[in-house]
């Protein structure tokens, strides 16, 4: 079976990252993680993020450069999530598909119900990340 993508937008503002509360219901329903969503068919991971943004929080975003990836399964499907470092062209305006957002410091980030993919990329940011890198 083919492995599907999904990816995910580091956005990172005055030593504080973006998280997002999914909507209660589903596999993840009230697990924090950072915003974004899986690749349609054909589209680059800087598509997708660009329109999950949209879609989610209605604010644009400016995509770097890969930070990091890893696997995980959801249901009998597996994916593999690749965090990106993202740039807000503005403040989320909507929350369609989250209950909450919130801008915390790592060590708060790694303290919230992150869904298991979310919290493997929090420990890569905890081990190295060191800011912005969008261009």
């Amino acid at each position: 079976m083919k492995q599907r993508r999904s990816v995910c937008g580091i956005a990172v503002q005055k030593g504080l990252f973006l998280v997002a509360q999914r909507n209660e219901g589903g596999s993840q329903g009230g697990k924090w993680e950072f915003p974004g969503g899986k690749l349609e068919e054909g589209e680059t991971p800087q598509r997708a993020l660009h329109r999950e943004f949209l879609e989610e929080l209605g604010v644009p975003v400016q995509v770097g450069k890969k930070l990091c990836e890893t696997q995980f399964q959801n249901g009998p499907h597996t994916y593999l999530l690749e965090a990106w470092a993202v740039e807000l062209a503005g403040q989320p305006s909507r929350l369609s598909e989250h209950q909450e957002l919130r801008w915390l410091e790592l060590p708060a980030v790694l303290e919230l119900d992150l869904s298991m993919s979310d919290r493997n990329v929090a420990e890569f940011l905890k081990n190295g990340f060191k800011g912005p890198a969008v261009l």
